[in-house]
């Protein structure tokens, strides 16, 4: 078993797990199938045919129903798929009846997993519920740290790959504390978040933004990490974006035999719809009235069935995202798709310092930065930019290499900005020599060089004409602190202005900054 990972984006990743049965291109999912409930499922010869080379099931449910029979058949052909299959321990079980009426023995479930040839398998956990009390969340971690131990010497000498789900829920410091034993158990070859499913069923992703994240910043980033009843394409973008390589959930047969119409941007009641919003063969043959008037089993199983295709068109998207460098646009197209995703965005940003260490700078192929609202001004090449360009700038003011600036508003219009025809007029009609550090200020990215302009992606972007105030006083920021270095070392300013600067009231702030100055001159573009 290995992990080749592709291509990035952000935490995100593109990767090669092999395993016994074959290669999973993550990212990756995981539609559940119980072999024991056929009448409404959709086939696994469908669940191949539609995009998906991996499944889960239940071991657990299949050793109470099989036992030793399923031994020597084996879960494959319990199941009647020969691609990858992952099982589960029955931890879901445990999180949904409870300890008193699901009992697991963590020795023999391992054992069992093991003997019937399970690809990928997962230890018998202990989930924490998002309603426990903190020691009740502890006593989880705790516990399904010691299992994990105590069967270390088994996993170790299987041909499976086996899993070590995180556990603390919504407490996050039991999460780092979780992830920090498990990520020295060199013995597990992949981990998972645990226990989210009630939270994601509440639509609180901001929750999930923190236990991932936590997470992630203690697990090798050289073993994937999947996360249990992810199974919304709404909130895939986001996960993957802080390095989830896999999901797994029913989601799909179970919100089938509810009614529900599941799309990237939220899941509708198939009653209440006149068209169906989709291309998939199911929508494309059928109208939601002819649906409805089927009997149930199979009104349930061709809801599922494109269910099933909005999440692989989902997965494809992402992939495709991450290979362009744009899954920060994705993710804030999604987010304006429901408040909640909206919300789960805004947490994303407290990490986005860590993201950015992840986010790679070389890449094969990439786009045009397609930059929005607030949101935007935080994306990992920006905040890059910032820390790198502009700190080398300051640097060289304050230690007097810089002695002569000239501060120009950007034409976004025109790339690269020194095209302009406001700059060449500038240029023209002010004392400006080679000894002057010419500097473009730019919404969202602040301060770009004259010698950099051309180069990606300052000539290669998209952005409103008449950005937020917010965007506009970020960037004034910025422009204030070169003026304050550069007056403190008697640096000399050109300040080039337009008259829209004169906006906000960070902007105003900047003029009569300016004004008071001996060291700072101020032009006003006609």
């Amino acid at each position: 078993m290995s992990f080749e990972i592709k291509d990035k984006d952000l935490a995100g990743r593109i990767g090669k797990l092999r395993t016994k049965s074959g290669t999973i291109e993550t990212p990756a999912f995981f539609p559940v199938v119980n072999p024991f409930r056929t009448k409404e499922s959709v086939t696994v010869e469908k669940i191949r045919e539609i995009g998906f080379n991996q499944i889960i099931t239940n071991a657990f449910i299949i050793m109470q129903r099989l036992g030793d029979e399923a031994v020597k058949m084996g879960v494959h052909k319990v199941v009647g798929y020969d691609g990858v299959i992952m099982t589960d321990s029955g931890a879901y079980q445990l999180l949904m009846y409870g300890k008193e009426r699901i009992r697991i023995d963590p020795i023999k479930i391992v054992e069992f997993q093991d003997r019937i040839g399970s690809d990928i398998a997962v230890i018998a956990d202990i989930p924490t519920r998002d309603d426990s009390t903190y020691e009740e969340a502890l006593a989880s971690v705790e516990e399904t740290l010691r299992r994990a131990k105590a069967v270390a010497d088994m996993i170790e000498q299987s041909k499976t790959l086996w899993v070590l789900p995180i556990q603390g829920g919504v407490y996050v410091d039991l999460v780092a504390r979780s992830a920090a034993a498990a990520s020295s158990m060199n013995e597990y070859g992949m981990y998972a978040i645990g226990s989210p499913v009630t939270v994601l069923e509440k639509y609180e992703f901001w929750k999930i933004v923190d236990m991932v994240a936590t997470a992630k910043k203690y697990l090798p980033h050289d073993k994937p990490v999947h996360l249990f009843g992810g199974g919304h394409p709404i909130i895939m973008p986001l996960m993957v974006a802080l390095g989830i390589d896999s999901f797994d959930s029913a989601s799909y047969i179970l919100y089938a035999r509810d009614g529900r119409y599941i799309t990237e941007h939220g899941t509708y009641r198939i009653k209440e719809l006149d068209y169906l919003p989709c291309e998939c063969p199911i929508c494309s043959k059928y109208e939601p009235k002819e649906i409805l008037e089927m009997p149930r089993e199979e009104r349930v199983r061709l809801i599922a069935t494109h269910n099933l295709y909005v999440i692989a068109r989902e997965i494809r998207r992402i992939k495709e995202a991450i290979r362009e460098g744009r899954l920060w646009e994705l993710i804030e197209e999604r987010a304006r798709t429901h408040p909640y995703v909206r919300e789960a965005l805004n947490h994303v940003i407290k990490y986005v310092d860590w993201i950015e260490r992840l986010d790679p700078v070389i890449r094969g192929k990439s786009r045009g930065l397609f930059l929005y609202n607030r949101t935007s001004y935080f994306r990992p090449e920006l905040l890059r930019h910032r820390k790198r360009v502009i700190e080398r700038i300051l640097k060289e003011i304050e230690s007097g290499t810089i002695r002569n600036i000239v501060l120009v508003p950007a034409n976004t219009l025109v790339k690269p900005f020194h095209d302009a025809e406001h700059f060449k007029k500038i240029l023209k009609d002010t004392d400006i020599t080679d000894e002057h550090a010419i500097l473009f200020y730019v919404p969202f990215f602040d301060i770009v060089p004259y010698d950099i302009d051309e180069t990606y992606p300052y000539s290669q972007f998209e952005a409103p004409l008449h950005p937020e105030p917010s965007i506009i006083n970020m960037m004034c920021d910025t422009i204030r602190r070169i003026l304050k270095i550069a007056q403190d070392t008697q640096a000399h300013v050109k300040f080039v202005y337009a008259s829209d600067i004169e906006d906000t009231d960070t902007c105003r702030e900047v003029l009569e900054f300016c004004e008071v100055s001996n060291y700072i001159q101020c032009i006003k573009l006609d």
